[in-house]
């Protein structure tokens, strides 16, 4: 990787991690950028939808089903503007999931920079198979 793509890639880390601190869950906050020729297009956080109470867990520490992954989050606002994620890349301090990878895939996002490695990495697997390049920058907060 080039020195300069690096020293881009943590600080845009750094910005999704103070985007992950905006969410209201307890269990896991987590933050995203979506970053195309070099100006932040959408950014995110896991939360509920709008509308919705900001209370992401149940009264036994679950996560509720329908809170919206800070991927999802990012990707939806871009569906909602003018903007494409078509070659865009992608800065998330959590891998995504299986669910978020395909709308990654099918958003066009053609790079991810993650941070800490889900424990499920069903998506990462899904992601490289679908040509999608995959970088986990380690240490970034």
């Amino acid at each position: 990787m080039k020195k300069k793509q690096l020293k881009y890639d943590q600080a845009y880390m750094r910005m999704a991690f103070e985007w992950a601190k905006l969410s209201y869950c307890e269990r896991k906050k987590v933050g995203a950028l979506i970053v195309k020729e070099r100006m932040i297009i959408s950014d995110g956080f896991n939360g509920t939808p709008t509308g919705f109470e900001n209370c992401c867990e149940d009264k036994d520490e679950n996560t509720k089903w329908y809170v919206l992954h800070a991927e999802a989050n990012a990707i939806l606002k871009v569906a909602n503007s003018t903007q494409s994620c078509k070659n865009a890349t992608l800065y998330i301090t959590l891998s995504p999931c299986k669910e978020c990878s395909k709308l990654i895939h099918q958003s066009g996002i053609k790079r991810v920079v993650y941070a800490t490695k889900y424990k499920d990495v069903t998506g990462l697997n899904f992601l490289e198979k679908a040509g999608v390049e995959l970088t986990q920058l380690k240490n970034i907060q």
